[in-house]
């Protein structure tokens, strides 16, 4: 960096590229504190004369170099890291209940749960918790049975015990396992809704069928089945 004093910076510079191309006069020599008897045909060369003359210094400090990446920037501009969304389930596997089943994603309309679009299909409601989550309550229903199907994917729900396994594997390909709470049988019209799929306080599972009588004149059951489920542990697939 070169000093822009007026006293010696940019003149010396002019002065040094004059020397490297030209014999010095008296004036020159007596500038750089050479005697007059030194003068005659001889042509110094430019690193003796750059050698006398007076050293350039910086009067600045600037910024140490650095690679692009380490360059200092802005203070508080790191970003702060964003909280997990959460993933999906995509597959639902409960040996106590012989169910193996891919998991697809629903939504629940005005208040409505909507109906799993097969028999052997577990649907996951949206709106309720996501897998990887604390405190979220992962919310799943299937159908117990099926018209001229028979028995269907949650057909053997209803006989799960307390401690049985139920591993929910994620779009993000872990496993994420869950044991048996509970099991309740609530009448479908007075069912507490709120309780079973809102917030448990707990990272949970509840999956919901059909049971109890079933009402022939209106073609459908009386009651509803509800497991709750509470996590274990996280695995890969």
């Amino acid at each position: 960096m070169v000093d822009r004093n007026r006293n010696h910076g940019p003149i010396l510079c002019w002065e040094a590229r004059k020397i490297m191309t030209t014999r010095l006069n008296r004036r020159d020599f007596a500038r750089y504190g050479f005697g007059a008897a030194a003068i005659g045909a001889l042509a110094l060369s430019p690193s003796t004369i750059l050698a006398q003359a007076p050293k350039i210094e910086s009067t600045q400090r600037g910024d140490m170099p650095t690679t692009g990446g380490m360059r200092p920037g802005p203070t508080g501009a790191n970003p702060v890291a964003l909280a997990s969304p959460g993933f999906k389930p995509v597959a639902i596997k409960i040996d106590a209940a012989s169910v193996d089943a891919v998991v697809e994603t629903l939504e629940i309309v005005d208040g409505v749960m909507q109906d799993p679009t097969g028999p052997w299909v577990v649907s996951w409601y949206k709106e309720t918790g996501r897998l990887g989550l604390e405190e979220q309550n992962v919310v799943v229903a299937a159908h117990v049975d099926y018209w001229n199907v028979g028995p269907a994917v949650f057909y053997n729900v209803g006989n799960l015990q307390e401690g049985d396994v139920v591993d929910i594997t994620g779009e993000d390909n872990n496993i994420y396992r869950y044991q048996v709470e509970w099991l309740e049988l609530y009448d479908a019209d007075n069912a507490p809704i709120a309780d079973i799929v809102g917030a448990t306080g707990e990272t949970s599972l509840t999956m919901i069928t059909c049971g109890g009588e079933f009402d022939y004149a209106d073609g459908e059951y009386l009651s509803r089945t509800v497991v709750r489920a509470s996590f274990v542990e996280k695995n890969p697939s």
